[in-house]
């Protein structure tokens, strides 16, 4: 699912470079140093998950767990994606320089939506945010695909095609993410469910 250099008109390129930016640091101000050593490890996770993938013309259909980073990071989801996809795109040119703040939108968004809708359902029971967790999973990931697809197609009348086809090769990596984060959320629920509490909203630090 990564953009590659080149396919995305400059404008396009540089304004998602500008939302990213805004938002990372967003991201970053509401990290608490606590929740560092998580942040930490779901990188590394989301950056190994990624690394498995079929390419895809100018993208590539893998594993991105955005859902599940976003409901166990929260607010950190953003800055754990964006470290994730700049070691990605630097040790292994996965995506390109150019279109790394699209990439991260494309990943972080999803992400952070799917740690608010977690987020909201804290307060209920363990089948139920199970199956929440099963929802951010599948649904980041349906997110994303459709951002891909907009984000492909305002690259020309030559990436229609492609759009169309990433969209439709993602339905299985839907499934198998949603599974993946209901998983995760029952084992974490059983052994350490605090690790589920991430507040969503806070204070700025100082």
């Amino acid at each position: 699912m990564h953009i590659s250099d080149g396919v995305l008109p400059t404008t396009i390129a540089l304004g998602c470079y500008a939302a990213s930016a805004a938002i990372c640091t967003w991201s970053v101000k509401r990290t608490r140093s606590e929740d560092l050593p998580k942040v930490a490890v779901l990188t590394a996770a989301f950056f190994v998950a990624s690394l498995v993938h079929l390419p895809f013309g100018p993208t590539s259909v893998h594993l991105l767990i955005p859902g599940l980073v976003g409901a166990l990071l929260g607010p950190s989801a953003f800055l754990a994606i964006a470290l994730g996809l700049v070691l990605q795109c630097l040790l292994f040119q996965f995506g390109g320089l150019t279109a790394l703040g699209a990439n991260l939108l494309m990943m972080g968004l999803p992400a952070l939506l799917a740690g608010l809708v977690f987020y909201r359902f804290k307060g209920t029971g363990r089948k139920q945010r199970i199956w929440v967790g099963a929802l951010c999973g599948g649904g980041a990931t349906i997110f994303s695909a459709l951002l891909l697809a907009v984000l492909l197609a305002s690259g020309g009348e030559d990436f229609y095609g492609v759009a169309k086809l990433a969209l439709g090769a993602h339905i299985p990596v839907v499934l198998i993410e949603a599974g993946v984060s209901a998983m995760v959320v029952s084992f974490l629920l059983k052994v350490k469910p605090e690790i589920l509490d991430i507040p969503f909203v806070m204070k700025e630090k100082p």
